[in-house]
């Protein structure tokens, strides 16, 4: 039974109590379920990835929501351009370079698609071409969830708008996620990270405290546009547990950059003052916390208290520090931060970073190299916590990908599947799910429908 009919089922009979309709659920997810894949929390769950970047629609980062829902296990169905793919696909370099052998030309598979797309399936689809939408509308009967990111209202005339699709599959969770949502004075402008780092606050804050604004090294808006979009999914989907009925999902990149002002906003609406600019590392409220140079690179400090301000100042040979008139109290630090934070430099330069991290291990000072990405990834502790995992590429061979970062007690999500080529699994999934004939599929090709 499909996860579609068993919603239908469970909708034509509410007089069930919820723990009845609950086994239904499971028993259905369960069913869809690879072998192996059963004690995942979302085995079983379909999901149609309508995700793209570029062409003045989308933002790079938010098919994080998709990637996140793959590393519970959930069958993602990602939709390409037949031809040219999804866009980041031409993003780079650096590439994994193809193998010998593998028949294919070019720079090889872009690094910046395969940091976000294994665990899915790629179907090439063309969905300006009627037989596409059938297809489409077909594969929204058999998915629990489905995102995408154009502007609002693009897709109506595809007849893939959530008022079309939910006639279709009223049990489905229909995910929207624009720059700048559903409505509003700017609900048609397109929203790419840096702009709404730029207009909703973020680059204000972010950057050296005598330099101008900068964006954070990372697409953090989208980052956490596809981290609040999968909670939502998972919130409607324990709704539609009880409902049997699913939703629509408004998600803006310009609403989650806001939320995530955090304190700081709450600062500015408390006090109705501005706010207090940029601070590089340091903390506007807390001296000693930042990064200092040393002798080979740069250490971060966190004497988050008097006590600690006193293990710093006898660790780095400057006990007296700690009962100075000027430094006895956090106030006292912060008000002589300047002064302060350079003494504390010109002790920090004098030795390496492997040197202090010597001197202050064990001592429940709060310090922390500054690394770079590649040192990042060999770190031990990444490392014996398994943050890196190597899979093999059907065409570029062994490649190395960020694991998933949750560990659970009863399922182990993994990385079951590189990132797929464009179109690998067209005909798996037109055969496999829809139930089409190789005559019917050869015939969608031929007339570049799919591929």
């Amino acid at each position: 039974m499909s996860l579609f009919r068993s919603q239908r089922v469970v909708r034509q009979g509410f007089g069930r109590s919820l723990e009845q309709w609950s086994s239904v659920r499971r028993s259905s997810a369960v069913a869809n379920a690879s072998k192996g894949d059963e004690t995942l929390p979302l085995a079983g769950y379909k999901v149609l990835d309508m995700t793209r970047v570029l062409a003045g629609y989308g933002n790079v980062w938010v098919c994080l929501c998709e990637f996140i829902l793959t590393r519970c296990s959930a069958e993602v169905i990602k939709i390409e351009h037949p031809t040219r793919g999804d866009d980041t696909r031409a993003w780079g370099p650096p590439y994994a370079t193809y193998k010998e052998g593998s028949g294919k030309q070019g720079a090889g598979e872009s690094a910046y698609f395969i940091a976000v797309n294994r665990n899915k399936k790629s179907l090439g689809l063309s969905f300006q071409h009627p037989s596409g939408v059938s297809i489409l509308h077909k594969l929204v009967k058999e998915c629990d969830i489905l995102v995408e990111n154009y502007l609002p209202d693009a897709l109506k005339k595809y007849g893939m708008d959530y008022a079309t699709v939910s006639k279709i599959n009223p049990s489905i969770i229909y995910a929207s996620i624009t720059g700048y949502g559903q409505t509003g004075p700017l609900r048609k402008k397109a929203g790419y990270d840096v702009m709404v780092e730029a207009e909703m606050g973020l680059m204000h804050i972010t950057g050296h405290r005598d330099g101008p604004p900068a964006k954070v090294g990372v697409a953090v808006t989208d980052l956490t546009t596809g981290l609040y979009t999968s909670n939502s999914i998972m919130a409607a989907l324990l709704s539609r547990a009880k409902s049997g009925r699913g939703q629509h999902i408004d998600v803006a990149l310009s609403d989650c950059q806001v939320a995530t002002l955090a304190n700081l906003a709450s600062s500015v609406l408390i006090s109705g003052k501005p706010d207090s600019g940029r601070w590089g590392t340091a903390h506007p409220s807390i001296v000693p916390y930042k990064g200092f140079k040393t002798k080979d690179g740069d250490l971060m400090l966190g004497g988050g208290n008097d006590r600690l301000f006193g293990i710093l100042c006898e660790k780095i040979g400057k006990a007296e520090w700690s009962t100075d008139e000027r430094y006895r109290t956090n106030a006292d630090r912060v008000k002589h931060r300047g002064e302060l934070e350079e003494k504390i430099e010109a002790v920090t330069r004098t030795k390496t970073t492997a040197e202090w991290e010597a001197v202050l291990d064990g001592s429940g000072m709060r310090y922390a190299r500054i690394n770079d990405v590649k040192g990042t990834l060999e770190h031990e502790h990444v490392l014996a916590r398994d943050m890196v995992t190597e899979v093999n590429h059907p065409d570029c061979g062994p490649i190395k990908l960020v694991s998933p970062p949750v560990k659970f007690s009863e399922s182990k999500p993994s990385i079951r599947s590189p990132p797929p080529t464009l179109g690998q699994h067209t005909d798996e999934l037109l055969a496999g799910v829809l139930g089409m004939n190789a005559s019917e599929i050869g015939s969608l090709k031929s007339d570049g429908v799919v591929a």
